[in-house]
């Protein structure tokens, strides 16, 4: 029986690299790629093994030069996401969520491949609806310091879904704040901030007074939200948010990480930095109604197994 081929851009990278372990699990052949300006290679090593398992280093923003192989899906999670990033990298970041979309969405259409676009819930910027639903078009500044990704992403849903009217087989899903294993030290995320610092015995650096909310959602529900919108047959042009639906604030995140780190180091504040979003919370009616997908890992759960890593 022929194997299921999935290209996966941005395969070596925190997602990418969970997706790529599920993929080979359901004994698919998988071709990760990856430039590894954010994704390591450590996040794949295990998987060299594989005999289905195929590392290609490459960026979706050059030309690049696959193997002439007919693939079945393309997961498209190519892009830094870090803030950290959004400074030094920002020309690396518009253009690998337009142009690098682009070509991956001709790949697409030249091969008939099945394509996932995962957007951001920064689309929605610093929202004035909430909890927010894909209905919901976002407050964001297109100026701002975070517009290298918010903005891109945003444009990446419009090279999409215009792709969609001319006959590729494709969906956008929004991904809301994910964490787990395999997320850098220095990713610059809170909750990697807040396990890292803690670790070390540092003050929690808490922006603004803590008082603005996220919602978590661990990765290997996410992992499974992704696949499910992918395959489901009656996926093709929508838009679906995945994430949690539970809301925190950061302060109550800070002292839950103190808790399970079961170390006090004190709490520390800065200046809230600009355009960051005041609350956070996904509607995921739709992905319950269309994928039945919800996320199950408890956050005390997933933070616990997020520390072991990070130790």
């Amino acid at each position: 029986m022929k194997k299921m081929k999935t290209l996966v851009p941005g395969g070596a990278g925190f997602l990418g690299s969970h997706l790529c372990d599920k993929l080979i699990e359901e004994d698919l052949e998988v071709y990760c790629f990856d430039n590894l300006g954010s994704g390591r290679k450590e996040n794949i090593k295990h998987l060299n093994e594989k005999e289905d398992f195929h590392f290609i280093k490459g960026d979706i923003r050059d030309e690049f030069d696959l193997p002439d192989i007919e693939f079945d899906e393309i997961f498209h999670l190519a892009s830094r996401a870090s803030p950290r990033d959004f400074k030094d990298h920002s020309i690396e970041i518009a253009m690998t969520n337009s142009l690098g979309t682009k070509n991956l969405l001709d790949l697409a259409k030249e091969k008939n491949s099945k394509f996932l676009f995962t957007s951001t819930s920064e689309v929605y910027g610093n929202p004035e609806k909430h909890p927010q639903n894909e209905e919901y078009w976002g407050n964001v500044n297109p100026n701002g310091p975070r517009s290298c990704y918010d903005e891109s992403k945003r444009l990446g849903e419009s090279i999409t879904t215009n792709y969609i009217k001319n006959g590729v087989d494709a969906r956008i899903i929004r991904i809301f704040n994910t964490y787990g294993p395999r997320m850098a030290r220095d990713d610059g995320r809170v909750i990697p901030n807040f396990v890292t610092q803690a670790l070390d015995n540092k003050p929690l650096t808490v922006y603004g007074d803590g008082t603005q909310t996220r919602s978590f959602c661990y990765v290997n529900d996410m992992i499974k939200g992704l696949i499910k919108a992918m395959r489901k047959k009656d996926t093709t042009g929508e838009i679906i948010n995945l994430g949690s639906n539970k809301e925190i604030k950061i302060i109550d995140l800070a002292k839950k990480i103190k808790s399970l780190i079961e170390n006090e180091p004190e709490i520390t504040y800065e200046t809230l930095p600009k355009d960051d979003p005041k609350r956070r919370k996904a509607d995921i009616t739709k992905a319950k109604q269309k994928l039945n997908w919800k996320p199950k890992t408890d956050l005390n759960k997933g933070l616990q197994k997020t520390i072991e890593y990070f130790k």
